[in-house]
């Protein structure tokens, strides 16, 4: 599921100019990852303990992110993301569940809290924070509906 994922990051990325057709397909796949993100979010969670380092349903949910803030960035993909009910209001309660997991354990999701020494760790989550504010940022772009949510 990661590896389909990162296949239809570098598609979402791609410069080119897509058809309408592909463009229907790319709104239907957005609406089902973002029903994804929304189921499975809480996996995030699950590795601030060691045991859970790998666990693949948050490997997947980490993805999934990225995929949905690379398509929020295309403005022919985010009007429709923006009025996606319940996007906005997960990521907010990401944001401030990931927040409060960090102050409670070891914060494995920013950078600045995963260095040891002079070397970074390499986690999963690492950035998970910042990659929710890029999403909630990217929702409330000129939409004043989700800015008042916000």
């Amino acid at each position: 599921r990661v590896t389909l994922l990162e296949l239809m990051m570098v598609n979402v990325c791609e410069k080119n100019l897509h058809t309408s057709e592909e463009m229907n397909v790319f709104m239907r796949h957005a609406g089902f990852l973002a029903g994804c993100f929304q189921e499975k979010y809480e996996a995030v969670l699950k590795l601030t303990s060691a045991e859970d380092a790998g666990d693949e349903e948050a490997l997947v949910t980490i993805r999934l992110l990225d995929v949905l803030c690379e398509m929020t960035s295309n403005n022919g993909q985010l009007e429709y993301l923006q009025t996606l009910p319940g996007l906005l209001e997960t990521a907010i309660d990401t944001l401030r569940l990931t927040h409060l997991a960090g102050k409670q354990t070891v914060n494995i999701f920013t950078a600045t809290h995963a260095m040891t020494g002079q070397e970074e760790v390499l986690h999963p989550a690492v950035d998970f924070k910042s990659h929710l504010i890029r999403l909630i940022g990217n929702l409330c772009y000129k939409n004043k509906e989700n800015q008042d949510k916000v």
